[in-house]
């Protein structure tokens, strides 16, 4: 008992080491796991440039410009950036409201509504507010693929007259 009594201090400081080391090495880490199918968050995404990317793209749109005006062909069919916009009311149960939230969202035409994931389809409608839901319900992306590949026959078969 006269041994620990002498040592005491030693032996505090011995447990309290003891316990930090134990809580450093037993401790729960946070495991971290990406995937590449992480949905781009808005400040993530990089805005592209009209024409190509960079020097080189700049002299092959200027390459293309002046060979079209030689062989007086359309060089400018469809650059990157020029999204064709469709009349999303087309669609069964859009109205100009929710055409006007769907184009506030970024979706102009048919094709980018058809080719959206369930994903994103629950991240878009969690961003429609008073219309969430109601791309499920209406099935408006089964609807854009139709209208997307210009089959106006099997939307009228499935969904009713335009």
């Amino acid at each position: 008992m006269e041994l620990v009594h002498g040592y005491w201090p030693a032996i505090i400081v011995a447990v309290v080491f003891l316990l930090i080391l134990a809580f450093l090495i037993f401790r729960p880490r946070q495991r971290v796991s990406l995937t590449d199918s992480a949905p781009a968050r808005p400040h993530m995404q990089q805005s592209a440039p009209r024409e190509g990317r960079g020097i080189a793209g700049e002299a092959a749109a200027a390459t293309s410009d002046v060979a079209g005006d030689i062989i007086s062909a359309p060089v400018h069919r469809a650059l990157e950036g020029d999204v064709p916009t469709d009349d999303l009311c087309r669609l069964k149960g859009v109205g100009p409201k929710f055409a006007d939230a769907l184009h506030s969202a970024g979706f102009v035409n048919f094709q980018q509504i058809a080719g959206l994931t369930p994903v994103e389809v629950e991240r878009l409608d969690a961003q429609l507010g008073a219309f969430g839901g109601r791309i499920k319900r209406d099935r408006i992306v089964e609807q854009a693929d139709y209208l997307a590949r210009n089959d106006t026959d099997g939307f009228e078969q499935r969904f009713g007259k335009l």
